[in-house]
């Protein structure tokens, strides 16, 4: 017999309402709170478009643009690290400051990967 859900717990689509709220208040908060948040997606709101122009398959198309979600995705997941050890507490502690590097080199390795998939694109597209 299967147990009973809490009743906090919402199931189907409510569950999936729920979630999606959480999901765009999320993303509002790291838009209002992080400077580097905005700063990426308006770069990636100018490189969709370059995305389309650039690519000359559906692959690349995936690739370019899932580059631009990557970096976002590791910019959500650092900002997420950080209100966390700021919320823990404000004194200077060596493993906070570890866990706000990781974030940060997380967000620093999806750029690179960004940049070199949008590279070799480019490079497929005007070298070949």
């Amino acid at each position: 017999m299967k147990p009973l859900p809490k009743p906090h717990q919402a199931g189907g689509w409510a569950r999936v309402a729920r979630a999606t709220r959480f999901s765009l208040r999320g993303l509002r908060a790291a838009w209002r709170r992080e400077a580097a948040f905005r700063q990426e997606c308006v770069v990636g709101l100018v490189l969709v478009p370059c995305a389309f122009v650039l690519a000359e398959t559906y692959t690349q198309a995936a690739l370019l643009l899932g580059s631009i979600g990557l970096v976002l995705v590791a910019e959500l997941l650092n900002s997420a690290v950080e209100a966390t050890v700021d919320r823990i507490g404000e004194a200077p502690h060596e493993l906070a400051g570890v866990a706000k590097d990781m974030g940060s080199a997380a967000v620093f390795a999806s750029l690179v990967v960004a940049g070199l998939i949008w590279v070799l694109v480019g490079a497929d597209r005007f070298l070949s």
